[in-house]
Formats: C-alpha cells, structure tokens, sequence
C-alpha cells in the first residue's frame, strides 16, 4: 500500500491507502481533476523523478508533486515542450525538414534540423508565428509506448531517418525493446518525455538564433541547422531575459577585444588568442595579483615543460580519460603528448627530492600554458579556446593537513573573486562512474571537502556524479553583473595521483607514506577568466587594471605646453596616459579615444591652461570643470590606494 501526498502551490491533500486499493488513482490528472482544479499544473514529479500528469502512477509511488509557476522543475518541461512545438512548427511549414534532436539547456533550448536550404535568422518570425498558432490551438499531448518494429517502420515511412537512427543505437546501445513518442495534433515525435499536458501550456517563449550545428556534435557529419529558443512561466520572466541578451550583445568581450584593441584571433592559429599590448597589459596585471597572493599564502612558482612523454599521460590517467582532447606527436622515435593541464609535471617536481613530513605541506603554483584539442564548433572567443594558461597549483599534505589547506585556498577565492567584484556559488562535485581509485578513499576525500565548505560556512550544493576521475572538487560558479553564471575556480582531492607516481615523505613513526594532493586553480583559465571579466565590466576596467589610465586631449593651440607638462608630471608619477595634442576638433577627439573607455579624459583648453585646471571627463560622459592639477593627483592617488587594498586583505 501507497501512500500519497500531493502538493500544488499551498495545497496539499494525503490519500489514504483505501483509495489506491480501490483502485480510484489511475494518473495524477485524474487527482488534479478531483481536488486540484483551477491551479495551472505543467507536470508532476514522482518521488523525484519528472512525470507526465496524465501517465499512470507507478504502483511502488510514495510521493507525489505537483509542478506549477511556483516549481523551479516546470520551467525545464516546459521548455522541452517548446522545442516539440518548435519542430511541429518547422515540420508543418517545411515538410521536406527532417527532425533530429532538440533538449533543454541552461536558459532555453533548441532544436537541430537537416534541410538543405538551412534556416536564417529572417526565417524565425514565419517559424514563431507558426509556433504561436499551434499553441493557441491547445492539442492535448499524449503519450505512446512502441515495440521497435513499429517506432522504425513509422519514422521510416515519414522520412525520419535521424530518429531511426536514434532507435537503432538505442536498441544496439541499452537493449531497448520499446521508445515512448508524444503526439499533439497530427505531429508525432520520438522523446522520453515528461511534457506538458497541452500545447498552451505555454506561457511565454521567443526564438533567439540560429546556428550551425554537425550531427552528434562529430565534425565528418552532416552540417544541421540549429534553431534556439527559450521560453518562461511569465511574461515578465521572458521580458527580463531578453532584456538581459540585449544587453549581453554590447558586452560582448569579442566585439569590446576589437574596440579596445585587446586580442585576435588568426587562421593560422585556430582558437587560439593573439593579446595585443592593451590586452597583455591587463592579462599581465590579473596574474601579478595571483602571483602576489599566492607568494603571500606559501606557494613557490615552478615551471614545466609543454611536452612530456605519453607513458606519463598513461601513468596519471589522463591518456585513458581525457586523451581524445590531447594533441600528440613523436620525437625520436618516442611517442609525446603537448600538456592539456600541469599536475604530472608537478608530481616528477616532488619526486625529484626526498621529503619529510616536516617539509609539508608543500606548495607548487604554474602560470602553465596547456593545449585541448576542442571542437572547432565548440570554440567561443575567449571562453573557450585551444591554448590557454591556468593558474595551477598543487599542495602537497599529510591527511592532517587537508582541511587547513582547503580552508586556506577557500580565503584566497574569497579574496580574489571579491577583489574583482563577482559573487560566487559554490558546487560539490562527487564521484563519477568512470573513475580511478577505492571506494573507502572516495568516502575519506568527499567527506573531507564536505568538513571543509561546513566549517568555512559556505553554503554549497551536491553535483553527483561530477567529480574529476581521480578525485571530487569543489567548484566555483561566479555570477556576473548580467545575472549569467560562470564555472571558474576549483578544489580536487586527490588521494590517487601521488601513489601512481611513487610520491612519498618520511612520517614521524619513520615509515614512508604517500602523500595527499591537492590541485587548485582560483582563476582557471587566464584566457576565459579574462573573457568574462572583460563582460562583467562591459569593458571598463577599474584604475588599477585599465592599459590607459588617462588620455589628455589639448584642444587649442595655446594649451599644448600645458598639456604636455601636465602629461610628463603623470607618466613620472608612474600612471598609464596618453597625450592627444593634434588639431583635430575636441568632439573628433572624444569619439576616437571613446572605445577604449580610459576611466579618464583630461580636456585642457585655453582657460584652462591659463588658469591652471583641466576638466575632468570620466568614460560615461559626466564631466566635472575647474580641477586643479593637485585635486586630480589626489583623486587618481586615492583610487589606487583603494584598489591596492586586495594586498592588505591577502596578506592578512
């Protein structure tokens, strides 16, 4: 016997073991109909798991939810329901299109099509207005289970040769003996569901764009055309969103790179970026402040060659989890790989010299550039490129000293993400399927990440599953000032790598014992850390970072030797300015250096020149008259003392 308890928005109701034996719950619509009428439901979740309303319950059911507005679960199903709505739509208006795939993904979905004209973004309002149709028609969707032979035979026969396809592998793949497929209206599609209970469950949605796509993400594939979507359980949600991609387009850290001169990318390096003496000053300056802070905490630098023998892939377990995102090549008849991460070179580092555990712990740190072999169709500006350097480091330790090291490296991500302004979440990240190492020492690593997130109060939530094969992490989300978040910083615990490679120190009792390892990056990538940082502050960087601190633009002839003193006195003072002394007219001027977005323009003209003052233009147009030469050293001075506070907080 079953007991249930459904819940919708503030109501409840618990159902009594007399009405399952009597057999009165066939499906949880039938309940809703009985108790729930007038509360909008998407879906319901059964102990857990997403359920179509009008499916029946399973016999062995304890619980029973319903998904409405106010469940974080309705939005995914419906937005799965949109991307059936969206290939209903595609199919009715373009019957030669064949259908592949279309999930949900983080903010919306999409829906990958094989056509041979592809779609364009000028075809997404026939595609929408067709798609709005269908919803106000409200088809009931309904769900079907099939053996194999009819699944196949009725894709067959309407064309499908994707779903087949994907039939196929299933049975070849997981021994299916049946798919389930949803219909609304006469449109029939291949999912296993759950989905809305009719087309006009939903209650906002919008076309985003469209782009290439290869199918099964393999590059020897046939190129499809992917349309994205999203969709919300309110207007007002779908409003803030686009909102919000509108204003994600003028931050985009491609389009700001090229403004400002930063970086670029070239044909004979692909994904690979070129910093420009802007950028490299600003990438420079980011990975002076880790470095300090990193000195400041204990770590020493080393560095490690970019090549190293395969057989030390193959001793780490890279070669076996991660090889097919290595380069390799071969060099006097001996196979090598160019390093995708550091920590090998770091294990032969300490292998090199006998340790005890009074040396410990020990602290390596590597600015080291890596290469990943990552799909061409994957690569987005900085965010995701093939060459790229992360600040590695590793810590050396005895069980003892986990949890103070993991607390330590949790201050300094305090530390950094608060100093460039970014809230963060935190993310438990346990054992994965395919991983190395026993059980007992999983259960010693994740309890011992787990002490640690208690202990500094850090609310966290569990990613099961997630974790890297040699160990579980702790993974930092950070939000940007647009609402997106971004995965960037991590904490491994590595009980494994050391044993692979031999590590041991001297314990007090004499004997030899294998070391704990603790990989941590706090920035990651350099080159994504950089990409994102260039969004959050829509290109404008703070003093102590911008490649241009000040230009001074002399705007008549008789304030030139003015300009120019005042624009030695700066450089002596050690800041970053640039003198604009030619005769074109100030307006042309402002418009010239405007993209780069200085935190300063110095505007000198005749009065000024005579009087002794400038005005002060700051990047977003506010411009203040009359400064005096001593109030602007003052003002530039306290900026810097402020922003050099992140030392003071290190060092603490």
């Amino acid at each position: 016997m079953a007991l249930f308890s459904l819940e919708a928005k503030e109501l409840s109701l618990d159902i009594g073991p007399s009405e399952v034996d009597s057999g009165n719950l066939q499906s949880a619509a039938e309940i809703y109909k009985s108790h729930f009428q007038g509360v909008r439901v998407f879906a319901v979740s059964v102990d857990g798991t997403p359920w179509d309303l009008s499916r029946p319950l399973p016999a062995d059911a304890k619980s029973v939810a319903y998904l409405t507005e106010k469940s974080p679960e309705a939005l995914e199903v419906v937005r799965h329901g949109c991307a059936h709505i969206l290939a209903q739509a595609v199919k009715e208006l373009y019957p030669e299109t064949q259908v592949t795939i279309g999930p949900v993904i983080e903010n919306g979905f999409f829906y990958d099509f094989s056509r041979e004209n592809a779609f364009k973004e000028e075809d997404l309002p026939v595609i929408e207005k067709k798609m709005k149709e269908i919803i106000k028609k409200g088809h009931p969707v309904k769900r079907e289970e099939w053996d194999i032979t009819k699944a196949i035979a009725h894709f067959k026969k309407q064309g499908e040769l994707y779903k087949v396809e994907i039939i196929e592998d299933l049975v070849k793949n997981e021994g299916v003996k049946s798919v389930s497929v949803y219909w609304q209206g006469d449109f029939v599609d291949l999912c296993r569901g759950p989905h809305i209970p009719k087309t006009s469950h939903i209650p906002a949605f919008k076309l985003t764009h469209v782009a290439g796509a290869y199918w099964r993400g393999d590059e020897k594939n046939e190129m499809l055309t992917r349309i994205y979507g999203t969709a919300f359980l309110s207007k007002a949600d779908l409003k803030d969103y686009l909102f919000m991609l509108e204003e994600a387009k003028k931050r985009d850290h491609r389009k700001i790179g090229i403004e400002q001169k930063l970086f670029s990318f070239h044909n004979e390096a692909p994904a690979a970026p070129f910093f420009h003496p802007a950028g490299a000053f600003v990438y420079s300056e980011i990975q002076n402040f880790v470095r300090k802070l990193n000195n400041a905490n204990g770590y020493s630098d080393v560095i490690s060659p970019l090549m190293m023998s395969e057989d030390m892939w193959k001793k780490s377990g890279h070669y076996d989890h991660y090889r097919e995102n290595m380069y390799f090549t071969k060099v006097d008849d001996r196979d090598f790989a160019i390093k995708p991460m550091n920590c090998p070179g770091h294990c032969l580092i300490y292998a090199n010299t006998k340790h005890s555990y009074r040396d410990l712990p020990l602290k390596y740190a590597e600015f080291g550039r890596v290469h990943r072999h990552e799909r061409s169709g994957a690569t987005a500006g900085l965010f995701r490129v093939r060459s790229f350097v992360q600040d590695d480091a590793h810590v050396f330790c005895t069980e003892d000293q986990i949890e103070a090291e993991i607390l330590q490296i949790l201050g300094m991500i305090h530390t950094v993400y608060s100093t460039f302004d970014f809230e963060f979440s935190v993310e438990l990240s346990t054992r994965p399927e395919g991983r190395i190492g026993s059980e007992e020492t999983w259960d010693m690593a994740e309890g011992a990440l787990e002490n640690a997130l208690k202990k500094a109060e850090l609310p966290y939530k569990e990613n099961p599953g997630d974790g890297a094969f040699y160990g579980p992490k702790i993974d930092f989300h950070l939000k940007d000032s647009i609402g997106r978040t971004h995965q960037c910083g991590t904490i491994q615990l590595d009980f494994s790598m050391p044993g692979r490679f031999g590590l041991e120190y001297t314990g007090a009792d004499n004997k030899a014992h294998n070391p704990v390892m603790i990989h941590r990056a706090i920035i990651g990538s350099f080159e994504r850390f950089f990409g994102i940082y260039i969004e959050h502050v829509a290109g404008k960087f703070p003093l102590w970072l911008a490649p241009t601190q000040l230009h001074i633009l002399s705007i008549s002839e008789e304030s030139k030797e003015f300009a120019q003193k005042l624009y030695y006195q700066l450089l002596e003072a050690g800041y970053r300015v640039k003198l604009d002394d030619t005769n074109d007219k100030l307006a042309g001027k402002i418009k010239r250096h405007q993209p780069e977005k200085a935190p300063y323009m110095v505007l000198i003209g005749a009065r000024e020149a005579e009087e002794g003052v400038v005005s002060l233009r700051d990047r977003d147009g506010k411009q203040r008259q009359g400064v005096t030469i001593d109030q602007l050293k003052v003002e530039l001075a306290e900026q810097m003392k402020n922003s050099e506070n992140y030392v003071d907080l290190a060092f603490e």
